[in-house]
């Protein structure tokens, strides 16, 4: 069963979780929730939230809740573009790839690794 999708907001706390893993939330309210004016709360409210759908985990040492990801950032990530691409491009990524050409802001790190994906993506075409 596919996992529930996450927002901005939970994306970013599960990058910083995954920088800083294993924390409390005490931790995270204080690195992560401060900057962004969020109260402890809120912060307790995410981190419950992608432990129910399965993004997160916890283990009790000390008294304490250490919650760490229970998948990294990246399958999110992948996730979210996923959903983003079906819900708001309607299946089709030509939109996404003319506003990268159009904006020009591509690093040449970036460029590198969209070649990549593309000699990838013939190369999976060539098979089948």
């Amino acid at each position: 069963m596919p996992r529930p999708s996450i927002g901005d907001q939970e994306l970013a706390l599960l990058h910083y979780l995954a920088e800083h893993e294993p924390a409390s939330v005490g931790e995270v309210a204080a690195g992560f929730g401060e900057a962004r004016g969020l109260a402890r709360s809120t912060v307790l409210t995410m981190m419950e939230r992608l432990r129910a759908k399965g993004y997160l985990k916890r283990r009790q040492a000390q008294g304490v809740y250490r919650y760490s990801t229970a998948t990294g950032p990246g399958e999110a990530m992948r996730r979210a573009v996923g959903q983003f691409v079906e819900n708001t491009l309607s299946g089709s990524v030509s939109p996404f790839v003319a506003w990268m050409a159009e904006r020009g802001q591509v690093s040449d790190a970036e460029l590198a690794e969209l070649q990549a994906l593309v000699a990838k993506l013939q190369s999976g075409r060539r098979e089948r």
